[in-house]
């Protein structure tokens, strides 16, 4: 169902990284940044290894600073995937953490953040989380998507879009391959109504936004590209 690219360079997990903190939204631990008084909000959705990943969470307070405010809640209520768990492979993993069901989770996480004043609301997905997100692009509860590097994602799934939305993929992904996402783009070019943009990044890898090597000016330069090009694309429809 997913291959070895999904678990490439896993993240040192860290309880405490970020500037923000950690507190309940609608039902979820979330880890929380930017001014409670910021009428925009950003979704975060991880990828496999949730929401304790430093440079999600380095992203998170990135995307605070612009103005927003920022959750990036927990869907595996404390149980993120552990490659080196041989008895529990991605695929058994899967199973107990669908995107269906995070998908369905969120729904309080939205009306959490509106009961706070927050008038719109945009999110990005990573890997797994693309998933998550595309669904929540087909109902209307948020105004604008980002995905990166998406996993599970289908040209179904893009022929749903009714929300102006972002795909930012890697030249090397066996999940989201170049020529499927030119597919999306083919897509979306073609949605009246609905603004998308497309990105293949050349020379990276699957993950490349989230779990890159701190030591690797050309990984963190990348990534940082990315990033940019998401918080521009919320700038310009969250408001």
């Amino acid at each position: 169902m997913s291959g070895p690219q999904c678990c490439e360079n896993p993240p040192s997990l860290n309880p405490n990284s970020g500037a923000g903190h950690v507190e309940q939204l609608g039902g979820l631990s979330c880890y929380i940044a930017g001014s409670p008084q910021s009428k925009l909000a950003i979704l975060l959705v991880s990828d496999i290894y949730g929401y304790e990943a430093p440079n999600l969470r380095k992203l998170a307070d990135k995307v605070a600073a612009a103005g927003f405010y920022v959750a990036a809640p927990d869907f595996f209520y404390g149980d993120p995937y552990v490659p080196d768990k041989i008895d529990r492979p991605l695929p058994v993993w899967l199973k107990d953490h669908g995107m269906d069901k995070a998908f369905e989770n969120t729904k309080p996480v939205i009306e959490a953040l509106k009961s706070k004043g927050v008038s719109a609301i945009g999110a990005a997905g990573f890997c797994w989380g693309a998933k998550v997100v595309v669904e929540l692009t087909k109902s209307g509860y948020i105004q604008a998507a980002v995905l990166l590097h998406p996993s599970f994602v289908s040209v179904d799934d893009i022929k749903g879009v009714k929300v102006p939305i972002a795909v930012l993929g890697a030249e090397i992904d066996q999940k989201s391959p170049p020529e499927l996402v030119k597919q999306f783009e083919e897509i979306l070019t073609s949605k009246p109504g609905v603004d998308g943009f497309v990105k293949i990044f050349p020379g990276v890898s699957h993950g490349w936004t989230v779990r890159y090597n701190l030591e690797d000016a050309g990984a963190v330069k990348c990534a940082e590209e990315a990033h940019q090009d998401m918080l521009g694309w919320f700038f310009k429809y969250v408001k």
